[in-house]
């Protein structure tokens, strides 16, 4: 099936019909944020399922009841995904966890003036790349990537859910409420999960002690979420997710771009990378 098929666009960039249809739209437009709500916000394929698994474990100090009985989409909700309109969000305690794909420009009204906390993920965009072209190939309300070749003209074009990557991570890293926002790259998950619980759980203000970071970070291990039903996405049904033809969590490892990438696609990625980002001065971890 073809974008004007599946997709809706919204705001400059594609959006998936199936998961969000207008009303779901409309409730993230009108939604009202609280101060110590945590915003989980990735451009996909870039550690939001890691997230929503560490971020209640850090609220809950390390007890695993609420990541062994509760599906991550309900957990940690996307806000513009159509489970929040039914999830009665309003009524959850403080404080509350949600996840967002949105660009920075497309925060509401409510996101602008309460300024929650948001933790922003970031990932090598080749490893993004990869980890997407696996994914739309087993996903039905996502168009069929057909060739590596023709998705890497839409992903560095910005012709997939979610539009451009590199406006993507810009905006969110040009945003000017800097300190209301943690930066982490997904390399530094993998490189120093331990660590990284840690620098998360001061940023939300919570002492974690040494046993609970363990017990944290050990539950996050990609190899212990991936078989965890709560999180590797195995209760959605075939029909919108064929996990025979490659896991939601798939590998869970930095580079594996390299398996796919010809050099003649990597030396056009690398071109556009080299233009789109030469203005940007942050560091990532995978320069």
């Amino acid at each position: 099936m073809t974008e004007a098929e599946l997709y809706d666009e919204y705001k400059g960039v594609y959006v998936p019909k199936r998961l969000h249809p207008p009303e779901s739209l409309k409730y993230y437009e009108d939604f009202t944020f609280r101060r110590d709500d945590v915003l989980i916000v990735t451009y996909p394929k870039s550690g939001t399922t890691w997230l929503q698994e560490i971020v209640p474990l850090i609220f809950s100090a390390g007890d695993l009841a609420l990541v062994r009985t509760v599906p991550n989409w309900d957990r940690v909700p996307w806000l513009e995904e159509h489970r929040a309109v039914l999830l009665n969000l309003e009524q959850r305690p403080s404080p509350r966890a949600f996840a967002t794909h949105f660009h920075r420009y497309m925060m509401n009204e409510s996101y602008s003036k309460v300024k929650p906390k948001v933790i922003y993920v970031m990932r090598n965009p080749k490893d993004v790349f990869t980890s997407s072209f696996h994914y739309y190939g087993m996903a039905s309300y996502l168009v069929n990537p057909d060739s590596a070749d023709e998705f890497m003209e839409k992903f560095l074009n910005g012709k997939i859910m979610f539009g451009s990557w590199f406006d993507h991570v810009k905006g969110w890293l040009n945003a000017k409420d800097q300190e209301h926002i943690f930066y982490v790259a997904y390399e530094e998950l993998i490189q120093d999960l331990k660590g990284s619980v840690s620098r998360i759980g001061q940023f939300l203000g919570k002492s974690l002690s040494p046993e609970m970071i363990e017990k944290i970070a050990e539950n996050c291990l990609f190899k212990n979420m991936r078989q965890n039903k709560m999180s590797n996405y195995s209760l959605v049904p075939e029909e919108f997710m064929d996990q025979k033809k490659s896991e939601f969590l798939r590998k869970g490892v930095v580079g594996d771009w390299k398996n796919l990438f010809t050099e003649a696609q990597t030396e056009r990625f690398d071109a556009v990378y080299k233009d789109k980002m030469k203005d940007v001065k942050f560091k990532f971890a995978w320069d």
